[in-house]
């Protein structure tokens, strides 16, 4: 039982986003000098406020501008306008909602039903929806000019700071409208017209829509990511010279399309076309099985060549 509870634990486990430890490192500069700016301008603009209170929406607005400032949450319309539409509608169910209870969670609520419409979901507004009605007497006083200052004041000074901050580093720009898209070609190394993605754009944004749930990507990153997954795919694979009689390859896929195939016979002929191998399935999908194809064939469905070792298929060094 106690096994089985931390192999459940240890599933939810989600690795820390990828990137160089210079990078992690400049998105907490970028947060801690936007806080810092922040706060300073509260004091001078909303001193009765409570600084506290003022930057805990700005605080989760600040991870996502600094610690993925491609990501479609974080950008100007999705920032500005979800945090004005949270705070008005927070400052409305505190004014009109008795009960501080429902007020909170029908500000909460509605705010995310007109983010979504609206197209500007920005999750630290849920917290800017909240403020209005838990934020206590100072908060309720200001009424309908706690969406100016400091709900905007901050929003308008997060960003100015973003786009300033991330500016300073070239692979970093905020908003991503300021990033030049890259061309295949731009993005991977020697790589020809065979190489190019069947996948464009629009494919990507039917498949989003498709999806019918919100993903935390653009499409022009989501593209890139599979222009690389491709490259890296297709330069992993074999060349025909590595091909030797005799010897087990595997296809590296998983689940029922994993095999191992051997070579058994050549033609040996030199020309590209005609020079076939023989191969019998020694284990997973049609095992038992033989083919032919030609060499070259054979290199683009091989993925690594293995060994049996205490009866498992394992890669060779």
């Amino acid at each position: 039982m106690y096994k089985q509870f931390l192999a459940r634990l240890a599933s939810w486990h989600i690795d820390s986003p990828a990137g160089h430890h210079f990078e992690k490192l400049i998105s907490g500069l970028g947060a801690l000098i936007a806080i810092y700016i922040i706060g300073s301008v509260n004091n001078q603009v909303v001193p009765d406020l409570g600084t506290p209170l003022v930057i805990a929406s700005m605080g989760a607005s600040a991870v996502l501008l600094f610690a993925v400032p491609h990501s479609p949450l974080t950008q100007p319309w999705p920032l500005l306008g979800g945090q004005f539409i949270c705070a008005t509608i927070g400052v409305t169910c505190a004014k009109y909602l008795e009960n501080p209870l429902i007020a909170a969670a029908a500000a909460v609520g509605l705010a995310i039903f007109v983010m979504y419409y609206l197209r500007c979901l920005h999750p630290p507004g849920g917290a800017t929806a909240l403020a209005a009605v838990v934020g206590g007497p100072a908060v309720h006083d200001l009424g309908y000019a706690y969406v100016v200052a400091p709900v905007m004041l901050d929003a308008c000074t997060i960003i100015a700071i973003g786009v300033i901050f991330n500016y300073i580093f070239p692979w970093r720009r905020y908003p991503t409208a300021l990033a030049r898209h890259k061309e295949p070609a731009d993005v991977l190394p020697h790589v020809g017209e065979e190489m190019r993605s069947p996948i464009g754009e629009n494919d990507i944004r039917y498949a989003l829509r498709k999806m019918e749930s919100f993903v935390d990507i653009s499409e022009q990153d989501l593209q890139q990511i599979y222009e690389l997954a491709l490259h890296h795919a297709e330069s992993a694979r074999m060349n025909p010279e590595q091909i030797v009689l005799g010897r087990f390859y595997s296809n590296g896929r998983t689940g029922s399309d994993w095999a191992v195939r051997r070579v058994i016979d050549e033609s040996g002929i030199d020309t590209p076309e005609k020079d076939r191998v023989i191969f019998r399935v020694s284990a997973g999908a049609g095992a038992k099985s033989t083919g032919t194809c030609t060499r070259r064939e054979f290199a683009q469905w091989a993925k690594h060549e293995v060994e049996l070792v205490d009866g498992t298929w394992v890669k060779c060094p």
